[in-house]
């Protein structure tokens, strides 16, 4: 495995920041977070370390190509993918970027200091339940809500022979967990879940489904009309002490069909990104980029060089 590319700390380290979910930067960068190393212990699997450190299912199977999720070797060593470029959006508010699978909530600046959270997210599974894209605004909030199942959710458990009750209540039965946050769009919630070994796939039917810490932390901090951009950037180009990162990720199928991406896309971001520098002590590694971005790890990698290196 390689992991020259990322910047690695103790795994303490790793885990205090994590934990918080909240990263301080100047306000003029465009990277946060750092990565880590673990070794896998006995009895290790993905779904629980994603819980443990508050990553994603995926982004830990994106970033460890190489290992068996479910049953990794005992003493492999593996990424943990705590390190983001911040999606190319105003950062005020909230965001929630579909590609990668992640909601970011920027507080502002204060006293030079930017800050911004980020959480793992579910999103919608395939066509018929996408998570559209869109910009709108936080209507409202409720603690321990009742589910009211749609009549086409209640449609498809009849079918599979597990009936759903017209009202959920609040419990451990509810799948919209302890919190929700209603949206401007009509049908589409953030919320909790029941199951959080969930967290981190597309396995919604549209909603933005959190870890119950997640949603908790949310939910405390947000406020009824904070404007919510749901955008989907599988590219994301950015500095850190005047050296460009890039993080690329699997778009979601039936948007890429719909938008043709491809690599292009992820030159231009590059040359624009190198237009906001004036800086001739250093060169872009473009075959190292292009390899990266059709692996699409999820894991930032440096792609400039300073002469002097």
């Amino acid at each position: 495995m390689q992991i020259s590319r990322v910047l690695v700390l103790p795994l303490m380290l790793l885990m205090d920041s994590t934990v918080a979910e909240t990263y301080s930067y100047p306000p003029g960068e465009d990277v946060i977070g750092n990565i880590s190393i673990h070794t896998i212990q006995e009895g290790d699997n993905f779904l629980q370390l994603a819980q443990t450190f508050q990553t994603g299912f995926n982004e830990l199977v994106d970033a460890n190509p190489d290992v068996d999720p479910w049953i990794p070797e005992q003493d492999t060593q593996i990424i943990i993918p705590t390190q983001y470029v911040l999606p190319n959006v105003e950062r005020q508010s909230v965001v929630i970027n579909l590609a990668e699978l992640r909601l970011y909530q920027f507080h502002g600046t204060a006293n030079n200091v930017a800050s911004v959270s980020t959480y793992p997210v579910s999103v919608g599974k395939d066509d018929e339940w996408k998570t559209p894209l869109t910009f709108t605004r936080v209507t409202s909030k409720t603690a321990k809500p009742n589910w009211y199942p749609p009549e086409s959710i209640r449609r498809e458990h009849e079918e599979n022979n597990d009936p759903l009750p017209k009202i959920v209540p609040p419990g451990p039965d509810n799948p919209l967990g302890e919190y929700k946050i209603g949206l401007a769009l009509a049908g589409y919630l953030i919320h909790g879940t029941n199951v959080p070994e969930g967290i981190g796939m597309r396995v919604t039917h549209g909603c933005i489904r959190l870890h119950p810490t997640g949603i908790e932390k949310l939910f405390k901090s947000v406020k009824v009309n904070t404007p919510i951009a749901i955008v989907n950037q599988p590219y994301k180009v950015g500095w850190r002490d005047d050296k460009l990162y890039v993080e690329t990720h699997s778009e979601i199928e039936e948007q890429e069909r719909a938008s043709s991406r491809n690599l292009t896309e992820f030159v231009q971001l590059v040359l624009a990104q190198t237009k906001k520098k004036e800086q001739e002590n250093y060169k872009i590694l473009w075959e190292k980029g292009y390899q990266e971005a059709r692996e699409k790890s999820g894991v930032p990698f440096l792609m400039s060089l300073r002469d002097d290196e």
